[in-house]
């Protein structure tokens, strides 16, 4: 049953969630009159503050030291096979190139047969083009105060190319939409002590915790708020951080089981965010409270 895959896609080891799943509704009429267009979001006051804060340190966002570092690793000979990923790995633009690959993904790999999203897509050429081993990229995969694994400033590099480009997620690849239409299913899946999902908080507009306002990742202005700035040097922490880890960070705060890193979950919830965001112009690496 679909139900079933959904959670065992997730690794929901506990009892008691339900899927949570709208009947469909009968196509409504078309309206005589053209709808007014929604009104503008309002911020408050502590909202336009931090916003105004964010937009200043923009200015020498410290992204830029990882782009560099990327760029460096990306370039060099490394691994046991001793090769460049600039010469080796293929982000869906050709062999090495990096120009707006970022904004493309997630999008299916025939050689990996699998959906995959930048960060995962460079961990696999990691393993299969340069001969590291998973377990040991996947034993630290993010940052902390005292180290930064190669992926983060790898998958920053790669970002950087991405800048003031539109969101292009290849929807209409099959593959892509079997896996965006999984991720849409997973985002509706309730679970967990708390019986949450993921479209409990972000299901809807006008929600909020403390001063976090919550985007709608179901509309496109509101999944772009959830790709805009990733990857991200959080100001909180000092540490630059992925799409991969703040995806984790969400199952954390539902109470979830970690997920696997770069596993086909992660994979398929970031085809439906992104997707979702198709046609918005993403900034590149930015930086986050």
């Amino acid at each position: 049953m679909k139900q079933n895959f959904i959670g065992a896609l997730c690794a929901l080891a506990v009892m008691g969630g339900a899927f949570a799943q709208t009947p469909k509704k009968p196509a409504a009429k078309p309206a005589a009159k053209t709808a007014p267009a929604p009104a503008a979001e309002e911020k408050d006051a502590a909202t336009l503050e931090f916003e105004k804060f964010r937009a200043e340190m923009e200015e020498s966002n410290p992204a830029e030291l990882f782009e560099m570092k990327g760029e460096e690793q990306w370039k060099t000979k490394r691994g046991p096979k001793n090769v460049s990923l600039a010469e080796s790995c293929d982000l869906g633009q050709g062999v090495g190139k990096v120009e707006g690959a970022y904004v493309k993904m997630p999008r299916y790999f025939a050689d990996a047969d699998a959906v995959m999203d930048a960060e995962r897509r460079i961990v696999w050429c990691m393993v299969e083009k340069q001969g590291f081993k998973f377990d040991e990229i996947a034993a630290k995969p993010f940052a902390n105060a005292n180290f930064t694994p190669d992926i983060t400033n790898l998958v920053t590099y790669v970002a950087g190319h991405s800048r003031n480009m539109k969101i292009a997620v290849p929807l209409k690849d099959p593959k892509v939409r079997e896996a965006y239409e999984t991720g849409k299913a997973m985002a509706a899946y309730r679970a967990g002590p708390y019986d949450f999902s993921c479209n409990t908080c972000h299901g809807s507009d006008g929600k909020r915790i403390r001063m976090q306002n919550l985007p709608n990742l179901g509309t496109a202005a509101g999944a772009m708020k959830g790709v805009q700035g990733w990857p991200g040097y959080r100001m909180t922490g000092g540490v630059m951080l992925t799409h991969q880890w703040r995806m984790g960070d969400c199952f954390r705060q539902q109470r979830f089981p970690q997920p696997k890193y770069a596993s086909d979950a992660i994979a398929y919830l970031l085809t439906y965010m992104i997707g979702n965001a198709n046609g918005q112009v993403y900034k590149g690496p930015g930086i986050k409270r």
